[in-house]
């Protein structure tokens, strides 16, 4: 019960936040985060194009990229697995990117441009290694670079729970937005290497 609870709870998260651009594209011009953007970056249309595909493809990738990991779902209906593991991968690409060029405007300056532009960059390399893995056969490898690729997605929801901590904590969105660009993430991976290492021993296990 515990365990499915959580199951619960993991995708609700990934569907409410992965949902959430989607107030970006029915709001103001300066709503959430691009409140806190100058008027002359708001005016720039290759930082928008760049800022709207980031958080309407990485909503995505967030929404459906939980379903990966349903081992029901890779059972019963590997089509649909298939089919919607390309989808994640082509919205990761086209997010990471993007990601990438809009952390280079991140308020709170250096310090919190180089956790995002670092998360993009390793949201990138282990999705791209795990379409590449996939492509040749070595599943058990695949599954563990997508458990790592889908951490560092799933920084779009650890983000939104550590930000109110963090601006209690020290008192105002700037310095809490510098750290949570790396708190959001490293912790993340440090799980998912947790999780893939009791899944690999799990399987060595009933194999012996």
């Amino acid at each position: 019960m515990a365990s499915k609870a959580c199951w619960v709870l993991f995708a609700t998260l990934c569907l409410a936040v992965g949902l959430y651009p989607i107030s970006y594209f029915l709001a103001a011009s300066n709503f959430g985060l691009r409140a806190s953007k100058s008027v002359e970056l708001l005016a720039d249309p290759v930082w928008n194009a760049a800022f709207y595909t980031h958080i309407a493809l990485g909503g995505l990738a967030l929404a459906i990229g939980w379903t990966q990991f349903v081992a029901r779902l890779r059972l019963r209906r590997p089509g649909a697995h298939r089919l919607l593991g390309k989808v994640y991968v082509g919205a990761v690409l086209l997010s990471g990117l993007t990601g990438v060029y809009v952390g280079f405007f991140a308020t709170g300056g250096v310090i919190a441009a180089s956790g995002f532009v670092s998360l993009g960059l390793v949201w990138l390399y282990t999705t791209a290694s795990a379409y590449w893995l996939i492509k040749n056969r070595r599943v058990e490898e695949h599954r563990l670079m997508m458990t790592y690729s889908y951490a560092a997605c799933f920084a779009a929801v650890t983000l939104r729970l550590w930000m109110p901590l963090l601006i209690h904590a020290l008192g105002d969105f700037v310095s809490a937005y510098r750290v949570v660009a790396w708190l959001c993430w490293l912790p993340n991976l440090g799980v998912a290497y947790l999780v893939s290492r009791r899944q690999l021993q799990a399987r060595a296990l009933v194999a012996s």
